[in-house]
């Protein structure tokens, strides 16, 4: 499942791999790949997929799971898949509070000890899910685990999530993705060397 989600991911444009002209996130982080899950909202297969592999996942590792809990704003249409499949309850947590209505966080129905899963679109540093499970479990939720697409596989996210006694798995990961690419000829060999320097010094400070 890891080789194929990596392949629908790089097939339909939502992996770009640049290790000559790095992408520049949002921490001001310089990285040679850039995952963007957004676009498998308009491709009904690979979401399709998406959507059955984390359902397996949570069936396999969280099977107490009571409740689906998408991140906004990426992780709310796969929840809903998810949740659908799995025939579960859903909610959607907010990064913030509202600042208008009742100023909620987090929207659906919640009640306090209700086992949830967190779906994420893709784990980098592992913020925004740490954020979300933050806001559920102050409203009193029992916060299970992490489901997500993709991991850059970041020394970072695996201590963070590990502090916070959250643990994750994920349908596909920066290995998978970097050999994939690199067997369907989209990088070639150097371009892969290059992509697991960039991965290893990020290890090498772990």
């Amino acid at each position: 499942m890891s080789e194929r989600i990596a392949k629908a991911l790089l097939d339909i444009g939502a992996v770009e791999l640049r290790p000559e002209d790095p992408f520049t996130w949002s921490s001001g982080m310089k990285s040679p790949i850039y995952c963007d899950n957004r676009l498998t909202m308009s491709y009904p297969a690979v979401r399709k997929e998406i959507a059955e592999g984390l359902a397996q996942l949570i069936r396999t590792h969280f099977p107490e799971a009571e409740v689906i809990a998408g991140t906004a704003t990426a992780g709310i249409p796969h929840a809903a898949w998810v949740s659908d499949l799995l025939e579960l309850p859903m909610v959607y947590v907010r990064s913030k509070p509202k600042n208008h209505g009742q100023g909620n966080q987090i929207e659906g129905k919640l009640i306090p000890g209700q086992k949830i899963i967190v779906i994420e679109d893709l784990i980098s540093k592992g913020g925004s899910c740490l954020q979300a499970a933050a806001a559920l479990k102050e409203a009193g939720a029992d916060v299970c685990g992490v489901a997500a697409i993709f991991s850059y596989g970041l020394p970072e996210a695996e201590q963070a999530l590990q502090g916070a006694c959250l643990p994750y798995h994920t349908l596909t990961d920066f290995r998978a993705l970097a050999d994939t690419a690199e067997k369907s000829g989209k990088i070639d060999k150097n371009q892969l060397a290059g992509l697991e320097a960039w991965h290893e010094q990020f290890m090498q400070k772990s």
